[in-house]
């Protein structure tokens, strides 16, 4: 048992109600007692709350009891005095608590907090240790599912974090995606094939601005030699929306562009000649829109020349 744990059951927690209740005491204390005190009382308070939650690895959470802390939390705006006081406790301390991290990712499933603990999150993934925890950590896939909940400000907060976790820390996202990429964009093509029209949007837009950023430029490289990933450009380029097939033609144009295409990719893009320069003809510019008019002829001519 680790000494999160061992620490909380000592305390041998009172009540929902009660824990929940010293929390919020400990909170409006940081700033009226000795600060060290005061923290030292935060962090026991937190501790009986995550024993209640979680249980000791031994003895399972009641479940009636997470309800009613749940509702408490919301009762006592716990999660707006933490927002608040974050930076009175300090990265380090949320460093030393990573298991904090996990219970805001899984806040997102609770409609009357999602948003506060949406923000506190972005808080922490401004450091690139709790940045590369979240990652790292079983519960980063869980925004695989956020980003399409029937919620749309819940989704749209998930996906502003998720992005955030992509984009905040060059070095993080460069290690990460190296060591996790199949089974990250195994995940990240559900989002593009996604029956959801908003998932379908936002991911193809995303996409198309990351791999196109200088700082993932290996990991573009990586993607645009893969016949399963121009297969779903392809699929994208054939969508309803103006808006998803010009986001796919910026990363359709990339395989295309690559002067070290592989046998596959060319092969694909022969099999597929006549219904690609049909699209591509048909593809939607705005007036005066000529940047998007030179590099769709260009791919078009590139196509063409194929043998």
């Amino acid at each position: 048992m680790s000494f999160f744990f061992r620490m909380a059951s000592r305390l041998r927690p009172s009540t929902p109600e009660e824990v929940v209740r010293s929390i919020k005491d400990s909170f409006l204390a940081l700033n009226t007692r000795t600060h060290t005190k005061a923290l030292e009382e935060v962090e026991k308070n937190i501790a009986s709350l995550r024993l209640l939650i979680s249980g000791d690895g031994e003895v399972e959470p009641n479940q009636e009891q997470v309800l009613q802390i749940t509702i408490e939390i919301c009762k006592e705006d716990i999660i707006s005095l933490f927002v608040q006081n974050l930076p009175s406790l300090g990265w380090t301390y949320i460093e030393n608590h990573l298991e904090l991290l996990d219970f805001l990712v899984g806040c997102y499933k609770n409609l009357d907090i999602a948003l506060n603990c949406g923000n506190m999150l972005r808080e922490c993934i401004k450091y690139p240790t709790l940045a590369k925890y979240i990652l790292e950590s079983g519960s980063f896939e869980l925004f695989f599912e956020y980003v399409e909940l029937p919620n749309f400000d819940i989704a749209s907060d998930a996906l502003n974090t998720f992005k955030d976790l992509l984009t905040k820390h060059e070095a993080v996202v460069a290690e990460f995606l190296g060591s996790h990429y199949d089974q990250f964009f195994e995940l990240y093509s559900r989002l593009l094939l996604s029956t959801n029209y908003v998932t379908r949007r936002q991911a193809i837009k995303f996409l198309s601005e990351f791999l196109l950023e200088a700082p993932n430029s290996q990991i573009m490289k990586r993607y645009i030699v893969e016949v399963r990933f121009l297969n779903i450009m392809i699929k994208l380029l054939k969508d309803s929306s103006k808006n998803i097939r010009i986001c796919a033609f910026h990363v359709f144009k990339v395989f295309v562009a690559n002067p070290n295409k592989p046998h596959c990719i060319i092969e694909a893009l022969l099999e597929n000649r006549r219904e690609l320069l049909k699209l591509l003809h048909n593809l939607p510019t705005s007036k005066g829109d000529d940047e998007l008019d030179e590099e769709k002829d260009l791919i078009i001519q590139q196509i063409q020349k194929l043998a």
